[in-house]
């Protein structure tokens, strides 16, 4: 099929519901999809991204928990589809027309947005999650799931089997067809020529419009979890339906034997993958021109960095800074900073993540912290001393809610 029709007739499906309970307090107001990365990045910017640099071009954007700040960044920086031209990007809440329930389980988001499918009228839908890090040409798994005559294409990476309990893992045979799927089991099936490893899902499907509304509609008869990777697909393998793999390759320079994908669905997870982004040649390149990850970027004066009131320069080494920050004799190290931060006179941040707005008082220490939009640490705090008020990662990563205000440090 030639590639103007084969993305014309596709639809991509963005389940962007997700309450992202492991990454409290980050998701305390808003949903995982628009929780802030990178510094000028929301997590949904990445799979939007991947839709329009594959020439993906018609899509919906499921969305249910604490949507608010999700709607406001899509429609500030994603309202460029041109509906002449047939393009479109929707934003639908649940409807409740199958039911008065919210979304129980990814499929039956589906479910209860058939009505949209009938409307549209798609030959195929790429259902893609909102909450994961990574760079995909979907071009190319629409051409593996046209080749193959599937009913339902599923993308795999390969991972060390002592990882795969956390994943959906599949069996294929030689001709790339799924002939066992198990979710989240604690002995995973290897890949049969690479012992130690297994084929796990990336939570990203290609299926036939006819037979996804078919099986979904199947599924919500039934007292199961609702969910693709624990009944939708185990069932249509178990049926005989024509269920294939794609391997997962990443784009660009990325394409390699270990291509960067990030599930950043823990606050550990979630920093680890910040932190890439800093090193001298970073996993995941945010440079790279063929590629762009897009997003909205408000209205704010150039980044600065100058000399303090007590005359020390301020410095910013092996960091991300965004516009509108002002480094004003403090010393950022190994750190994120969001559009507008202010860093005071002799104040010490390092190995640390600073959202929109925080300010970082003179001569006060953020070492290893996540501080969410406009926290303000007070004059000559050492955050270290508040860990007894905050959240705190197994891996030691202090976490301070938004808008956490002065008087909380100083115990007022």
């Amino acid at each position: 099929m030639q590639t103007l029709s084969l993305l014309k007739s596709s639809l991509a499906v963005i389940l962007a519901g997700g309450e992202g309970q492991r990454l409290y307090p980050l998701t305390r107001d808003r949903a995982k999809p628009a929780v802030p990365f990178g510094g000028v990045y929301r997590i949904i910017d990445f799979t939007l991204s991947n839709c329009l640099n594959s020439g993906i071009r018609r899509l919906i954007v499921l969305t249910q928990y604490k949507s608010l700040s999700l709607n406001r960044h899509l429609y500030r920086g994603w309202n460029l589809f041109n509906p002449e031209l047939d393009e479109f990007m929707e934003v639908i809440p649940p409807q409740q027309r199958a039911g008065s329930s919210w979304y129980s389980g990814t499929a039956d988001a589906i479910f209860q947005n058939i009505y949209t499918l009938d409307k549209i009228r798609p030959e195929r839908v790429v259902i893609l999650s909102g909450d994961h890090i990574y760079r995909m040409d979907y071009l190319d798994m629409l051409d593996t799931h046209e080749s193959a005559g599937a009913d339902l294409t599923i993308s795999f990476l390969e991972v060390p089997k002592t990882e795969a309990a956390r994943f959906g893992v599949a069996r294929i045979d030689r001709d790339n067809r799924v002939i066992d799927f198990v979710e989240k089991s604690p002995d995973p099936p290897e890949i049969p020529d690479k012992p130690g490893w297994c084929l796990a899902s990336m939570g990203i499907y290609v299926f036939g419009t006819e037979i996804l509304v078919r099986r979904v509609s199947e599924d919500a008869r039934k007292a199961t979890a609702h969910d693709f990777g624990k009944d939708i697909i185990p069932g249509m393998v178990q049926r005989g339906d024509r269920v294939f793999a794609h391997r997962f390759h990443g784009v660009g320079n990325e394409s390699s034997s270990s291509p960067y994908w990030r599930d950043i669905g823990l606050i550990d997870a979630y920093y680890t993958a910040n932190m890439d982004l800093v090193d001298v040649v970073p996993a995941l390149d945010l440079y790279n021109r063929d590629w762009p990850i897009r997003t909205y970027h408000g209205q704010v004066p150039p980044a600065k960095v100058v000399r303090g009131t007590s005359g020390g320069e301020g410095q910013i080494l092996s960091s991300l800074m965004a516009n509108g920050c002002l480094v004003s004799g403090g010393t950022v190290r190994h750190s994120i900073l969001a559009h507008s931060v202010r860093i005071g006179d002799s104040a010490d941040v390092q190995d640390s993540i600073l959202m929109e707005k925080v300010q970082v008082g003179p001569a006060a220490r953020v070492h290893n912290a996540i501080l969410d939009k406009g926290v303000q640490i007070p004059a000559g705090i050492d955050l270290d001393d508040s860990r007894g008020r905050f959240p705190v990662t197994d891996g030691g990563i202090i976490v301070v809610p938004k808008d956490t205000p002065e008087e909380v440090f100083l115990g007022k």
